[in-house]
């Protein structure tokens, strides 16, 4: 009991002071149809930056507040509407397969089309799921669309 008193301030002390990797990739030479394992070990890494904390590492979500990436219709259907939640973020309740979840997210419009693109895909191939990838023209199309 004694030493977990310590391992939680040491924890929060390691979160508030994380700050974003110096790395910097230029999306721009990135070719994610010759290489989709580099695809999915950039999404995993973008998952683990942004979605992780509120969605876990084994995308079981938070019940009630932020769903669940495992199976879901919303992860394994059709890609605009998960886009649109990247780019748009949600401020209102969202009910997923019978199941409501209430907690906001932010939006992440800022994210380069690749990167939303590699995130979608490697959630879309991990947790149980097995579909197609999103392409960096799919997050353009939707991208457009939303400015008008």
């Amino acid at each position: 009991m004694t030493k977990n008193i310590f391992v939680f301030p040491i924890l929060l002390m390691m979160v508030a002071s994380a700050q974003p990797s110096d790395k910097v990739v230029d999306m721009s030479k990135v070719n994610p149809i010759s290489d989709s394992s580099a695809a999915l070990k950039r999404g995993k890494a973008l998952y683990a930056t942004y979605c992780l904390t509120c969605h876990q590492a084994d995308g079981g979500g938070v019940p009630n507040l932020n769903p669940p990436l495992i199976q879901t219709s919303f992860v394994t259907g059709n890609k605009e509407p998960l886009i649109k939640i990247i780019l748009k973020g949600l401020s209102t309740h969202i009910d997923i397969d019978g199941e409501s979840y209430s907690n906001n997210m932010p939006p992440f419009e800022w994210l380069k089309d690749q990167e939303i693109a590699d995130v979608l895909t490697y959630i879309r191939n991990n947790f149980g799921n097995k579909e197609s990838a999103v392409v960096k023209t799919e997050l353009q199309k939707v991208r457009s669309s939303l400015k008008k």
